[in-house]
């Protein structure tokens, strides 16, 4: 579904995130009333920490012409080389929201377990457990600069004899 905001007479609509969400689920709602197989799952309780990103900023990303993501790049390489990288505020909320997914997972569980489906049950913990640990931008950039280090320290070094 496209949605265009903009009222009747022309005039930008400023509609909120929350406003947003409600329309997804009513819309799902809608599209399950009618028989087509249709959910509106927020992301964190798919297990998703990231969002998603304008059109035009993740093409640049993709191409690797992202101005801002390169100064956070080399903001976050210049704090790892001190050996100290700064916690961002929005850290203890991601970590909080991770927790309550994943007691929201155990719940659908023991409902499960309640309904003698243990085999669905263990999926919902299993998911729940597994899910990846919720990182802030700028700790998914420092991962992924130790991931190529490492890539490239193990690609550098003489195999062993």
């Amino acid at each position: 579904m496209v949605l265009k905001a903009v009222s009747e007479q022309g005039v930008r609509l400023n509609i909120r995130k929350a406003t947003l969400r409600d329309w997804r689920r009513e819309f799902a709602r809608h599209l399950r009333a009618l028989g087509v197989a249709a959910n509106a799952t927020d992301r964190g309780v798919r297990g998703e920490s990231r969002s998603t990103k304008v059109d035009g900023i993740y093409r640049a990303e993709q191409r690797g012409e992202s101005r801002p993501l390169r100064e956070r790049a080399d903001a976050v390489a210049a704090e790892l080389s001190r050996g100290n990288l700064r916690v961002e505020a929005g850290r203890a909320k991601l970590i909080e929201t991770r927790k309550q997914v994943q007691r929201g997972w155990w719940a659908v569980s023991d409902i499960l377990v309640a309904e003698g489906r243990p085999e669905l049950a263990a999926q919902a913990r299993r998911f729940a457990a597994q899910m990846p640990p919720p990182l802030t931008d700028r700790e998914s950039i420092a991962e992924t600069m130790r991931g190529n280090t490492r890539e490239s320290r193990t690609i550098d070094e003489p195999a062993a004899r």
